[in-house]
């Protein structure tokens, strides 16, 4: 059976003035999987994420996308923003706006220019809010919400668009553990229901019970392969220079930090 890809990326250069921060690296993303994406701070990360989703605009970008099959060039704006949803670091709403309108505008792709919302879109807003836990704010300014509160609220954006694949981007930030393992329980129902989530985080141990890890560093990949592969344990090891260990607890793998031995 051929494998699918939901996203495959050739030859990526990501400049910002004089400096090279992507070096034409390339990147294929199976389908119905998640992928996590780790490495050391300045790797380039999240400057491949944005790459990819074609949202960088401060940088000289070349890259070969293709989108479910499609080169991302030659798909519509409109087209391309129902089938890829994003969630970014530091993401900006209008402080004013209620919970609820804030995650409708994640509809804006399925709606006709000028068009109320239709029941299809009620529906996958409410949807969003309540899988997030957010559905009780649904009246409330973002104003009036805490760090973690507005990040569930931004989730629950991303989520109404209802895309085939999802790119998020430190997606944790803000939250509490309990809310990180909800965060875990909707990536996990996403992708039983077919769907595709990339994401750049920081928690590596969290990282670690995706489906498939990219590991990057210096602007290269230097490891691709599933999250269970002690191969992968063994790259992640060598890319933060030891000073964590892959370790495997009560059936689920961890990346804890290597003290060295007290003297």
């Amino acid at each position: 059976m051929t494998q699918q890809f939901a996203i495959r990326a050739h030859a990526v250069h990501v400049s910002a003035g004089d400096v090279e921060i992507l070096h034409g690296l390339d990147l294929d993303i199976p389908a119905g999987r998640w992928t996590s994406i780790v490495g050391p701070n300045g790797a380039g990360k999240s400057t491949l994420l944005k790459a990819v989703a074609g949202l960088l605009r401060h940088a000289r970008v070349h890259a070969e996308v293709e989108l479910l099959g499609q080169p991302m060039a030659q798909l519509p704006a409109r087209e391309r923003a129902r089938r890829m949803a994003w969630l970014g670091q530091n993401e900006s709403a209008v402080e004013e706006l209620l919970v609820h309108d804030v995650v409708m505008l994640g509809r804006l792709p399925h709606q006709a220019w000028l068009a109320p919302p239709g029941q299809a879109d009620l529906d996958a807003v409410e949807q969003a809010l309540r899988s997030t836990q957010a559905w009780e704010w649904r009246t409330r300014p973002l104003s009036q919400l805490s760090g973690g509160e507005r990040q569930r609220v931004l989730l629950a954006r991303a989520l109404a668009v209802q895309a085939q694949v999802l790119l998020m981007d430190e997606p944790l930030a803000n939250l509490d553990p309990p809310h990180q393992t909800d965060w875990m329980h909707i990536v996990r129902d996403l992708v039983a229901a077919g769907g595709t989530v990339v994401s750049v985080l920081h928690e590596v141990s969290i990282a670690l019970q995706a489906d498939d890890m990219v590991i990057i560093a210096d602007g290269r990949v230097k490891h691709h392969g599933a999250c269970s592969d002690p191969l992968t344990h063994a790259a992640l090891e060598e890319v933060f220079e030891h000073r964590i260990r892959v370790q495997h607890v009560d059936g689920t793998w961890f990346a804890l930090p290597h003290l060295r031995a007290r003297t």
